[in-house]
């Protein structure tokens, strides 16, 4: 999809979005046969539920019918949210990801996988797990030293309240 293109979309389909309390993540037009499909990829601080993403859905088509955006022929406009592996590129989105086990690409070279505690103007409070029965270590990271960070899924992850629970 040309910068163009994709420029354009997002004025039109941004208000839109905003409009119904959710943030526009992302948009991509992918080419699937002779079809094309319009991803929208929206979220919010407490997540997007299914109603919320079919009232999106339906505002962005009728928007989308009115207007000429996606051009002559057929498409396909799917709206969902950003997955639970999702990238974090903005602050908003580490924001989001307070509490969760992020695995970073560092800007100087190596991977660090940490649990954001705080987020703030600068980077980063992290804990990081401890191997083979140590304990968690805390550090700081700053915005510049990051060159990717995406949300990893936990699927034993006991629940800190919980865990409080069952040392008393």
């Amino acid at each position: 999809m040309s910068t163009t293109q994709s420029e354009r979309l997002r004025e039109l389909l941004e208000p839109l979005v905003t409009s119904q309390g959710l943030d526009l993540e992302e948009i991509a037009v992918d080419s699937v046969g002779r079809k094309r499909v319009l991803r929208v990829v929206v979220d919010s601080d407490t997540g997007a539920d299914l109603d919320q993403i079919a009232d999106v859905s339906r505002a962005l088509s009728a928007k989308l019918d009115e207007t000429d955006a996606m051009g002559e022929g057929e498409y396909t406009l799917e709206v969902g949210t950003p997955g639970a592996e999702r990238l974090l590129t903005e602050h908003r989105h580490y924001v989001r990801a307070v509490d969760r086990l992020v695995k970073f690409q560092l800007a100087e070279g190596g991977e660090l996988v940490a649990r954001i505690l705080k987020v703030d103007d600068e980077g980063l409070d992290l804990e990081v797990p401890g191997v083979k029965g140590r304990k968690a270590t805390s550090r700081r990271v700053g915005f510049p030293e990051i060159d990717k960070a995406r949300v990893q899924v936990e699927f034993n992850r006991k629940d800190s309240k919980n865990e409080k629970e069952e040392e008393a």
